[in-house]
This record gives C-alpha cells, sequence and structure tokens, in this order.
C-alpha cells in the first residue's frame, strides 16, 4: 500500500509518502510544495493542486491522510488553512483516492508512543522507524511521514475497520 501523508498549509505543505506492507515500512519520499509569502491565495491554491496532482501521477497512490480540522484562535489564518485544505481534498476526491484525517494527537501517539511528544520527539521516532536521516528534511515533511505512519499502522491492523476513521 502506498500512503501519502499531507501537512497541509497554504505557504509551505509537506508531504509524505510510505510504502506499507504489514512487516515492511519504508519512506519513498517526502518533501514540501512552497508558495512565496507575496504570491495570491488563489495561485498558491493552484500551486497546491498541482503539486499534489504532480505526485499523485508519480506514485501509485492508494490512500491519503492529512491533519484534521483546527480551531484556531485567529479565525483568518483558520479560514486560509481550510482553502488550502479544502483544495489538497478536492484534488485527492478528483484521483479518486482514499483520504482520512488524524488528529496531532494521534499522530503522536502513533509514532512517538505519546499524544504530547514534541515534533522533534516524533521525528525522531519516524528517523528510527522508516531508516531515514531527518537532518535535512523539514518539519512539514516530516509531520506528513507522521501522517501517512499514522494511517499505515491503523490500515495495516488486521481489524482495520475497527480503528480507521471514516474516509473524509
Amino acid at each position: 500500500m502506498i500512503i501519502l501523508g499531507i501537512d497541509t498549509a497554504m505557504r509551505c505543505t509537506g508531504y509524505g509518502i510510505i510504502s506499507a506492507e504489514p512487516d515492511n515500512i519504508r519512506a519513498v519520499d517526502c518533501g514540501v510544495i512552497k508558495n512565496g509569502k507575496s504570491l495570491k491565495h488563489t495561485e498558491c491554491l493552484r500551486r497546491l493542486a498541482g503539486g499534489i496532482r504532480e505526485l499523485i501521477n508519480s506514485y501509485s497512490i492508494d490512500a491519503a491522510a492529512i491533519e484534521g480540522a483546527f480551531y484556531g484562535k485567529n479565525i483568518k489564518t483558520t479560514m486560509i488553512l481550510g482553502y488550502a485544505r479544502g483544495c489538497i481534498m478536492t484534488t485527492l476526491a478528483e484521483a479518486d483516492i482514499p483520504s482520512y484525517a488524524y488528529s496531532p494527537k494521534e499522530v503522536k501517539m502513533s509514532a512517538g508512543g505519546s499524544g504530547f511528544a514534541s515534533k522533534q520527539q516524533v521525528a525522531v521516532m519516524l528517523s528510527a522507524i522508516l531508516n531515514i536521516d531527518i537532518t535535512n528534511i523539514e518539519t512539514d515533511a516530516t509531520d506528513a511521514l507522521g501522517l501517512a505512519l499514522c494511517h499505515a499502522n491503523r490500515a495495516l491492523n488486521p481489524e482495520s475497520e475497527l480503528f480507521l476513521p471514516k474516509q473524509i
């Protein structure tokens, strides 16, 4: 199973792709889709959709995992994140890729064993689990790998129908 994890943001969206089999989980690719601060939101959304389409066309994606919606104190920032999430969800839906949402706490539990692990602790655990050097990997990309791993841990469970969230 090839899983695409996506840590959504308007200016820097992280992605992580893993191959997950019952006895073998490995990192395939990871990185970020960056949009400059001077770009209009509509251009950022176009570039996000294009970047996700490129990943879909380059890999045989079986499922996607994205960060669940959150409630922010700044409504404008929350709305902008909602635009980016909606853009990515639409792109995944157009490609008929089943998508699942996970909270940051679920990802931390899956990768780090604690829902209160720091981003750095999660990155170190991902490094060990996926046997990768995280030194030069941006935080948004390691967060995306964590999302993909979280989905893999649930999807590979023999009783996965009990553990998988509803598709979004």
